[in-house]
């Protein structure tokens, strides 16, 4: 019965962690297309980068761009952020079902380490919290993107080596996706979204916003942007044995 309970459990939970990625992913795509469409016009104000027109759903759409901030808030003001959280939980809440819970079935490998459960457990929440402070300490240190790119690169590679040393396979892929969702996620609650909300602070009170605040959060959201698509592929890969189930997994 027990059993029974967290199938469904488990099934709606991945539900709504489809969803949710998806409305992430959506809008990430979206404002990426939308800074590259735009296109700067005449008697636009100084502050502008450019503006974008669309048509969707019947109707035309208007969007513009402001380089840091406009020179006064507007009184509504919408916030994407809450895509990026509830798909991070929702994952987490499925590593934990699927994962810890049976970690005997799935995540431990004893012809590989002989480890306890909790133990494997403990690795993985490790490998969470380590992936992202490695990831955000790169990106505060090294200044060119291409050189970031390559350490990055080098690290997630070295990573799901050392994770298919301890885990099964299939676990080691998923940990990696995880890892790499982290750091996503930790890219919108630890820098864009308070670099956004300094912003709007600064405007309140009148002051002119830094605009270091609004390249940083800009090019976190198009790391978030390029890492989607391994991500997608690491996601989907426990249902693909192809993958991961022969020596070379990783």
């Amino acid at each position: 019965m027990l059993d029974q309970i967290i199938g469904w459990v488990e099934l709606i939970v991945r539900w709504f962690h489809v969803v949710a990625g998806i409305a992430w992913i959506g809008s990430s795509f979206y404002f990426i297309w939308l800074d590259l469409s735009l296109r700067r016009a005449p008697g636009m104000p100084k502050e502008a980068l450019g503006d974008s027109w669309s048509v969707h759903g019947g109707g035309f759409y208007h969007a513009r761009k402001f380089a840091v901030a406009p020179p006064g808030m507007p009184k509504e003001l919408h916030w994407f952020k809450y895509e990026s959280y509830f798909t991070w939980l929702s994952g987490f809440c499925l590593l934990a079902l699927i994962y810890y819970w049976s970690g005997k079935t799935f995540l431990v490998a004893p012809d590989k380490v002989a480890l306890e459960t909790w133990q494997a457990v403990a690795i993985s929440l490790g490998v969470l919290v380590l992936g992202w402070v490695f990831y955000d300490f790169l990106c505060r240190r090294l200044r060119s993107e291409k050189l970031l790119f390559v350490v990055v690169l080098g690290f997630v590679v070295v990573s799901a080596w050392a994770l298919d040393q301890v885990f099964s396979s299939r676990a080691a892929l998923l940990h990696v996706g995880a890892m790499i969702g982290t750091m996503m996620s930790g890219n919108v609650f630890f820098l864009i979204i308070p670099n956004q909300k300094r912003v709007v602070a600064a405007l309140m009170r009148g002051q002119e916003p830094d605009p270091r605040l609004g390249q940083e959060a800009k090019t976190r959201s198009t790391h978030n942007n390029f890492l989607t698509l391994p991500v997608i592929l690491l996601m989907l890969s426990n249902h693909y044995p192809a993958l991961y189930a022969h020596g070379k997994g990783w």
